[in-house]
């Protein structure tokens, strides 16, 4: 089932079990997905499954951030809010890959582009974006690709 899909399927649910902050959640995903359709029509270009996938991970990063300032400001219900809202997009995103399969799929993609110093480092991130998009941090994968690389 195509993400989009998926997602609507989700909105559709939340209401039936009448689950408000999923509900919330979800159709501020839809609202964010439809303004990047928006922007691609005027720029000429279509909003693919891996731009969807992108605009996801990014707003969980923002949740992230967000969490960690309500934590250290002294306000957990809204750390909690911004916590469920991750819950909720990661539910949309594709497993992450994380320990020896993001070395493995590091050192793959460092071996296609034949990579041999940090200069190179754009070229292997790249390819890790067209293969793994939404399915790695790309901040923490960067100081990854400079050890295997440095």
């Amino acid at each position: 089932m195509e993400l989009r899909e998926r997602l609507q399927a989700a909105v559709k649910e939340a209401m039936k079990a009448k689950q408000a902050e999923r509900l919330s959640t979800l159709r501020m995903v839809s609202s964010a997905i439809k303004d990047r359709e928006i922007a691609a029509r005027g720029e000429g270009t279509e909003v693919g499954e891996n731009d969807i996938l992108a605009l996801l991970g990014k707003m969980v990063k923002q949740r992230q951030e967000s969490a960690k300032a309500y934590a250290s400001g002294g306000r957990p219900e809204l750390e909690a809010k911004e916590l469920n809202e991750i819950n909720v997009i990661n539910d949309f995103l594709p497993q992450q890959v994380t320990g020896a399969d993001l070395e493995a799929a590091i050192a793959a993609a460092i071996a296609e582009t034949g990579a041999a110093s940090i200069k190179d480092m754009g070229r292997v991130m790249a390819v890790l974006k067209a293969k793994y998009t939404g399915m790695m941090d790309f901040g923490a994968v960067g100081a990854v690709i400079k050890a295997q690389l440095g």
